[in-house]
Order: structure tokens, then C-alpha cells, then sequence
């Protein structure tokens, strides 16, 4: 197949609103969002997967954009960090962000957020992590290790960890 004939249409539904677009079958879904539908929350930070700058809550699971293909998740449900709040009213885990303090240059806030989301989701279903003691625990009880675990995959260039450790806290509890 010729490489110029190789785009596809697919449709997403972004932050509640479904979105059509035509795209090369090679285009990741961090470059569909930002490129073609000028959806800038997510941002492109390593572009490989290690920094989680990209992340976004796809069909309600946290994933890297930048890894991911745009024609793999045609009809699907993304949410992004710009998705989350409702009107004027943000969302509990984006007020404890701004609580606490929990950005400083804001690049990588986008990612961590729905990170943090996906993560206490993660937990809410039993899915454990590499320093789970236990399997049981509410995610209002989880360790500072439990927690800087499971975000271990969204970087911070300016080291505001504490502040968003006290975010994720603050947002875990009921």
C-alpha cells in the first residue's frame, strides 16, 4: 500500500464532544489530538512513553498518547485534563492541584492529573503495584510509597512531588 494512501477516518469522542478526522494510519493519538483537533492539554514531552506528559483517561484507563495509534482507538472515549472540570466547577483532583500547590511550570500538570485519576481508579478496582501491602486498602489509605509508585511513570522537571503527593492525598479522601 502506498504510504500516501494510507489514512483512515476514525472518530473520538473528546472531552464530550465526538470528533471525526481523517488520519495517517501512522499518526499517535497525542499528534491526532494536538495537531488535527487542536486539543492541547496533553503535551508532547519525551514523545517516547517515559515522562507522561501525554497522559489522558482513554475509555476511563490512563494511557501515554505518544504510544498509542489514533486508528486503534476509533469510537473511543478520551478525557483530558481541560475535560475534567464541569463548567466552572473543577474537578476534586484539579482543585487539590491548585490547594496544594502541585505545579510550578504546569507542563507536566496536565498528564499528572489524569494520571492520578487513572491511578486512584486503579486502586478503587484492586489492581495492585509493585509496593502494595494491602490488596484491600481504600484509596483514601494509601501509602506516600503506595502513591509515589503508581505515579512513578509521570515526571515532574521541576520536582513539585511533595505538592502533588499531597494533591493525590487530598483528592483520595472522601
Amino acid at each position: 500500500m502506498e504510504a500516501s494512501k494510507a489514512r483512515s477516518d476514525i472518530s473520538l469522542e473528546v472531552d464530550g464532544e465526538r470528533r471525526s478526522l481523517t488520519v495517517d494510519n501512522r499518526t499517535t493519538l497525542l499528534d491526532a489530538l494536538r495537531e488535527h483537533l487542536d486539543v492541547t492539554s496533553p503535551k508532547k514531552g519525551c514523545d517516547h512513553g517515559q515522562c507522561g506528559s501525554c497522559t489522558v483517561l482513554l475509555d476511563g484507563r490512563r494511557v501515554t498518547t505518544c504510544l498509542t495509534f489514533a486508528v486503534a482507538q476509533d469510537g473511543a472515549q478520551i478525557t483530558t485534563a481541560a475535560g475534567l472540570a464541569s463548567g466552572d466547577e473543577l474537578c476534586s483532583m484539579q482543585q487539590a492541584f491548585l490547594d496544594h500547590d502541585g505545579f510550578q511550570c504546569g507542563y507536566c500538570t496536565p498528564g499528572q492529573i489524569c494520571s492520578a485519576i487513572g491511578m486512584l481508579d486503579e486502586v478503587k478496582a484492586g489492581h495492585p503495584s509493585h509496593v502494595t501491602d494491602d490488596l484491600a486498602a481504600e484509596p483514601d489509605q494509601l501509602s506516600d510509597d503506595e502513591i509515589r509508585e503508581r505515579m512513578s511513570g509521570n515526571l515532574c522537571r521541576c520536582a513539585a512531588y511533595p505538592n502533588i503527593l499531597a494533591a493525590i492525598r487530598q483528592a483520595a479522601t472522601p
